[in-house]
């Protein structure tokens, strides 16, 4: 066959003495990732090639040539690779294999083709390294992307805290002036209790306003030009700038009637001035709290996601780690709806953290780019028997059928140069699959795409 047929005597007898003749009912002859400890020849039959993508078996050949080969092919590489079946071999028909030892064949192909092993070392090795490269530069891509979204998230509330600083620190001036002017004005001790009163008062309204549902704007606008008349008719000459801060705190001309019914008229423009600031102050500190606090937020989301200072393969809550991945992806969301269907009672799974917020990352952001600005993602968590499962899906047009056995395949992408390099998916599988010893697949349809990751709870650290 033709395998053998440029082989001179010596060599063929050389096969003969350390290979045998097997014969194989149909079934498994070797399954992916098993190890490899023999090279098969067929002599004849039927075989059909798989490999495993997503969990399942996909069918990649088969063949009744003579002569196939599987197994150890690898063998000549010894310890610089990993030694087991590149795929699964199952025979279709009683079949007839010439069989070798994975070590024999090892020396024959070191010893009757050196040429051809240094060349096929530099051909597997330059691959290898050209994916690795590949996968470090989709990885810093995808980290440079995450920084700018979040530098955008940060610069926001930073800058908002910045203003309402600025506008604080002049109102806090504002108020120590009507402070003096109180204190060396006409104003008797009732006068000024009374306004202490008014003070309290006007807060708790504000708190109370706070709790009720927003009004419309046309009907806060309303509001505001019946204070302001409210206002212009007692004598306030900047009615218009504290109109619009009594009515966003609640306060209504019922409300100002008692005002001017507890406060000497001489004092009402000095008190309710005092009110606004007071009111304005509180608003602008509020600000500056929500403002410092969704800083403090993003940067909890993004110490979570990066894992930097937790042990690599430890106990997580999946939960907090999907959610790291939302925040830093914020910006890429806009538009979409977002659905978290989780089941917090889950327990915590065994996980290498930082690898699996990548694989969160590649499968958000798949589905995020094939809705395309609009939609619906979906992200479920659940325990199924001994798994955690994570399920994403979006409202996009779906995997056509004719691609999706090639999905996770290494540089296989869809995307248009320049977009994508093919290893997002191939990374996520070999995370979940290779480290986690666990499963990742897809389901699609048109306006229903679901990535579904499962992690076993008794995952090994590797």
């Amino acid at each position: 066959m033709f395998l053998f047929e440029r082989l001179e005597d010596w060599q063929l007898v050389w096969l003969c003495e350390h290979g045998h003749v097997e014969q194989v009912e149909p079934g498994w002859l070797v399954r992916e990732g098993d190890p490899a400890t023999c090279f098969y020849v067929m002599l004849e039959g039927s075989v059909a090639l798989f490999r495993t993508v997503g969990g399942d078996d996909v069918e990649v050949s088969r063949t009744t040539q003579p002569g196939v080969y599987t197994g150890a092919w690898s063998a000549y590489l010894g310890d610089r690779a990993p030694q087991g079946y590149g795929g699964s071999t199952r025979v279709l028909a009683p079949s007839r294999f010439f069989v070798i030892d994975a070590a024999d064949f090892s020396t024959l192909m070191h010893d009757w083709f050196p040429m051809a092993v240094h060349l096929l070392e530099g051909l597997f090795f330059g691959q290898q390294n050209t994916q690795a490269a590949i996968g470090q530069r989709e990885r810093l891509q995808a980290l440079g992307q995450l920084s700018a979204g979040l530098t955008h998230e940060l610069n926001n509330p930073a800058s908002a805290a910045v203003r309402a600083t600025s506008t604080l620190r002049e109102r806090v001036a504002a108020m120590r002036r009507k402070l003096a002017f109180i204190a060396e004005g006409p104003y008797d001790r009732a006068t000024i209790a009374a306004l202490m009163r008014l003070q309290d008062e006007a807060l708790e309204r504000r708190a109370k306003a706070l709790q009720q549902e927003p009004v419309g704007a046309l009907e806060a606008t309303d509001r505001e030009d019946r204070i302001a008349d409210w206002l212009d008719e007692h004598g306030l000459t900047d009615a218009w700038d504290v109109a619009p801060v009594l009515v966003q705190s609640g306060l209504d001309e019922e409300w100002l009637r008692s005002v001017e019914d507890r406060v000497d008229a001489d004092a009402l423009g000095g008190a309710l001035h005092w009110l606004s600031y007071t009111l304005e102050t509180e608003e602008l500190m509020a600000e500056i709290e929500d403002a410092t606090t969704r800083v403090s937020t993003l940067v909890d989301a993004a110490k979570q996601y990066s894992q930097l200072d937790r042990a690599p393969f430890v106990r997580t809550d999946v939960h907090t780690l999907l959610d790291a991945t939302l925040v830093m992806l914020q910006k890429k969301l806009t538009g979409l709806q977002v659905v978290k269907e989780y089941d917090r009672s889950i327990a915590e799974v065994p996980m290498y953290a930082a690898e699996m917020n990548q694989v969160w990352t590649n499968l958000i952001v798949n589905a995020v780019q094939a809705m395309e600005g609009s939609g619906t993602l979906t992200i479920t968590t659940r325990r199924v028997e001994d798994w955690c499962e994570v399920e994403i899906g979006d409202t996009g047009p779906g995997i056509a059928p004719d691609i999706r056995d090639r999905i996770f395949e290494p540089f296989f992408t869809t995307k248009a140069v320049g977009e994508g390099t093919g290893l997002g998916l191939d990374i996520s599988w070999r995370i979940v699959v290779r480290k986690h010893h666990g499963d990742l697949r897809v389901e699609s349809e048109p306006g229903s795409t679901r990535f579904t990751v499962r992690i076993p709870y008794d995952t090994p650290a590797t």
